[in-house]
């Protein structure tokens, strides 16, 4: 597996915002909460208009001795009492989808004090918020905005709209700087390619935009929040080495299992669709093996647990037994 080298000083002039440290340096910081109320409200544009939050605590303890103590990236709460998680994710996980929903379902049972059952009270709005550097299982492979409610199977009609989810597909987004006609479509090029960036383009040199790109000078992090990112950096650039390795060794396993077991099924399914079932299952197999190995290095060499799990989308158990 190849390890990579960086050298911040001569490559890099913008943070990455798909760091857990970039993604929390730039939308997390209290005294620019500015910049995550015009990020909420591109999002929820002839929805809902968030006119003030305040940042809420992003480890949520258990309220019973049966439910986990859970880590959110960020959290806050808008001045109408409505919270909103705001997520990075880097890679889908057969649980991802699961976590999403037990995360709103925690907030939402925890409005309701113990020992009462008074429904007079309308509920809280609660929405996940969750950027996305994947390609999304949806059937909709061109959409990088996905805005989910409960609905009504059969009417398609909103049956509740205050337990919401908004999917940020970055890979999905393919507009060049000239063709944004949104605050949506600069925010969408921003976190995909803020990065790569040498200079701030002068259509997003203006309003909160000029004052994120401020923030995420790099040269203006103080030594300590340079160690941090560079360490942070350094752990998605080794992660996607291994990923790329792991899936490049497990695809080529993948092939030759999924063509024998497509010859075999070939009636059934047809030898195509039986390649590419072994193939994927063969990738994912690999890519989950690797972030077990990852985690277990990381694990020796005593880093936090949470912050492992986090790191390689693992659970806590899931290190906890390595």
């Amino acid at each position: 597996m190849t390890v990579t080298t960086i050298t911040l000083a001569t490559n890099q002039r913008f943070i990455d915002p798909l760091t857990d440290f970039g993604f929390k340096h730039l939308l997390g910081a209290e005294p620019n909460k500015e910049i995550i109320i015009g990020f909420l409200n591109a999002i929820f544009i002839g929805q809902k208009e968030i006119v003030d939050l305040v940042f809420s605590p992003t480890e949520h303890a258990a309220s019973t001795n049966e439910n986990k103590k859970v880590f959110f990236d960020l959290m806050c709460t808008g001045s109408g009492g409505e919270q909103f998680i705001i997520e990075m994710q880097r890679i889908e996980h057969s649980g991802f989808r699961e976590r999403c929903v037990y995360y709103l379902s925690r907030l939402v049972s925890e409005q309701l004090p113990r020992g009462e059952s008074n429904w007079k009270d309308q509920l809280k709005e609660v929405y996940l918020i969750a950027v996305l550097d994947f390609k999304f299982r949806d059937k909709d492979e061109e959409r990088f905005l996905h805005d989910i409610v409960l609905m009504n199977r059969d009417t398609g009609k909103v049956f509740y709209d205050k337990f919401g989810f908004k999917f940020l597909e970055l890979p999905n987004f393919d507009k060049e700087v000239n063709e944004l006609s949104s605050d949506l479509d600069k925010w969408f090029y921003i976190l995909k390619n803020m990065s790569r960036m040498e200079k701030i383009p002068s259509y997003l040199n203006q309003g909160i935009f000029k004052k994120l790109f401020e923030i995420a000078e790099v040269s203006k992090l103080t030594k300590r929040q340079r160690t941090l990112y560079e360490s942070n950096l350094k752990a998605k650039l080794d992660y996607d080495a291994s990923i790329a390795w792991a899936s490049e060794e497990a695809g080529e396993k993948a092939k030759i299992e999924g063509m024998s077991e497509g010859l075999k099924e070939g009636r059934q399914m047809g030898i195509e669709e039986g390649r590419q079932e072994g193939r994927q299952e063969g990738v994912q197999e690999g890519i989950y093996k690797q972030k077990l190995t990852m985690a277990r290095k990381q694990k020796e060499r005593g880093v936090a647990i949470n912050e492992i799990a986090e790191l390689n989308d693992l659970s806590v158990e899931e290190i906890e037994k390595l």
